[in-house]
């Protein structure tokens, strides 16, 4: 085998507690997130000439080793000792910079493409240490549940099976910068984190866990995202969030046609970003 194409799905969270500021300028957190099946399109080949080339076509996405499937590629090709290189091409449907983790996603495919294509037969969890070293939110990936994420995001726990849902993604496309987001925090307090419940038997009690606690920095800045939530629970939504440091806001839905239509009606002459999917 020297190709392999894998679907990179994007995520939303469903909780997301900041509890304090670490000496090494991460944050720990606590959790809850979920993959969509929304996907970026992730196809390897392995090429006999050393060195690894992207091409993804985005224009906010670079091709070369800034990039996080780039970095995923070099360690792997490294631990090979490898003397091919690889070719990778993304086929972009999560949007850049939007709080649902697409270039975490596609390193965590790269990793696991890359452990089949050169049969290193690395363990999923070998798999999850590195991929913490390229971004905090890759291991989640490599996981492949929905989990309970502590630390920076790579303390991984199995949350208790949840019914699925539909999904409405809108990403009205502002620029915001993760990094100012965390720095203008107020940090939740350790007594205020709410008891997670064990047992999920509805959308409704999935939505009863939503909290974010960087909404009350990005919203004040980004009034739109406030909007997008209230106009999504006016169109049905059992529960409305933004999703990680957004400005992609997340509503739950019990059937698909609600969200396809709440859908229509809300980004209606915006030009906005916006897709269903279902919860995996």
């Amino acid at each position: 085998m020297n190709s392999i194409t894998l679907k990179a799905p994007a995520k939303v969270n469903y909780l997301l507690d900041v509890i304090r500021r670490r000496s090494d300028g991460y944050h720990d957190l606590r959790m809850v997130m979920q993959r969509v099946n929304l996907c970026d399109e992730i196809t390897l080949a392995l090429t006999d000439t050393p060195g690894i080339s992207v091409s993804c076509g985005k224009k906010d996405v670079p091709d070369g080793p800034e990039n996080i499937a780039w970095k995923a590629a070099r360690v792997l090709l490294d631990l090979a000792d490898s003397t091919q290189g690889i070719k990778i091409s993304i086929t972009k449907n999560i949007p850049v910079a939007a709080g649902l983790g697409g270039g975490s996603s596609d390193a965590a495919s790269v990793l696991m493409g890359m452990n089949q294509l050169l049969e290193l037969g690395l363990t999923n969890q070998r798999l999850m240490e590195i991929g913490v070293t390229l971004g905090a939110d890759v291991p989640f990936f490599i996981f492949k549940k929905t989990a309970l994420a502590e630390g920076i995001g790579e303390a991984l726990t199995v949350m208790p099976e949840m019914p699925k849902a539909w999904v409405l993604l809108v990403n009205p496309g502002v620029h915001v910068s993760t990094a100012w987001v965390y720095k203008n925090l107020t940090l939740t307090n350790r007594s205020e984190l709410a008891k997670l419940p064990t047992f999920y038997g509805s959308v409704e009690e999935i939505c009863s866990i939503f909290a974010n606690d960087l909404e009350s920095v990005t919203i004040p800045a980004f009034p739109v995202i406030a909007d997008i939530k209230n106009s999504m629970l006016r169109h049905g939504a059992l529960g409305a969030m933004m999703s990680g440091s957004g400005p992609t806001v997340f509503g739950m839905y019990q059937d698909k046609e609600t969200a396809e239509l709440a859908r229509t009606a809300i980004i209606k002459d915006t030009g906005w970003f916006a897709a269903v999917a279902e919860t995996l």
